[in-house]
């Protein structure tokens, strides 16, 4: 009875890793980040038997100022979600009973649908550049050691991903532009404004200006932020800086 029941495990325990390494052998097909979320990570949705999932990288943080806007900056906020604090400190996966008591968690996050959370780091060069996140709702089972393992697996290969898909995507892009115009955005990811680049480069204030509307059309962005994060968005010289044109 006890070799049936040992066998019995063996086999659930065999499947369940089969069944891991067909979803890490399906994030490599992803071919950009939508196709990830919506095919693959819905997968390992399933594998967690989480009520929610989601997968979010910095660099793509919606800018409209709405009421949800300000609520999704507040969960993503370290001060207030310490599970996102473990994140972003330890670039570690972790679930909320790791760091606070359930009912510190109640007042921290009320929802039903995330009555239990466990979030990832994903990492490109050393950096903290997204996160994947799971949830199961009120009566469902809190995640556990093995979970964490398994995420920590997911983050190591969706971060290979990450690195190799933007690299590709990096190498495209920067051919698109001129030998000036990549100078320019160097000096935009520096924190530069238009007339101090001028004169660095030696030319006007206007033609500088020019020159970064024709880069936002053949990059197809609106903004300096988008324009370096598509740029240097593996790189040091990624940086925070939204000024207009």
């Amino acid at each position: 009875m006890v070799a049936s029941l040992r066998l019995v495990l063996e086999r659930v325990q065999f499947a369940i890793m089969a069944n891991l390494q067909a979803l890490f052998l399906a994030i490599p097909q992803a071919k950009d980040e939508q196709e990830l979320r919506s095919q693959v990570l819905a997968e390992f949705g399933k594998y967690f038997a989480a009520k929610r999932w989601g997968l979010f990288f910095y660099d793509q943080f919606p800018i409209a100022n709405s009421n949800f806007q300000k609520a999704f900056q507040l969960a993503l906020s370290t001060e207030h979600n310490p599970v996102l604090r473990y994140v972003v400190e330890r670039h570690a996966p972790v679930h909320e009973e790791l760091v606070v008591s359930p009912k510190v968690w109640r007042l921290i996050c009320p929802r039903i649908d995330h009555w239990h959370v466990m979030a990832g780091p994903l990492v490109s060069s050393g950096q903290l550049v997204g996160g994947v996140g799971f949830t199961r709702e009120q009566g469902m089972p809190a995640f556990n050691t093995q979970n964490l393992m398994d995420l920590s697996a997911l983050c190591l290969h969706v971060s290979t991903w990450v690195a190799t898909v933007r690299s590709q995507r990096q190498s495209l892009t920067i051919n698109r532009l001129t030998t000036r115009e990549m100078q320019i955005a160097e000096l935009v990811a520096k924190g530069q404004t238009n007339a101090e680049i001028g004169a660095e480069l030696w030319i006007t204030e206007n033609s500088v200006k020019q020159a970064l509307k024709r880069m936002f059309r053949k990059l197809e962005v609106s903004s300096r932020t988008q324009m370096i994060a598509q740029l240097f968005a593996s790189t040091s010289l990624c940086s925070r800086n939204d000024k207009v044109i």
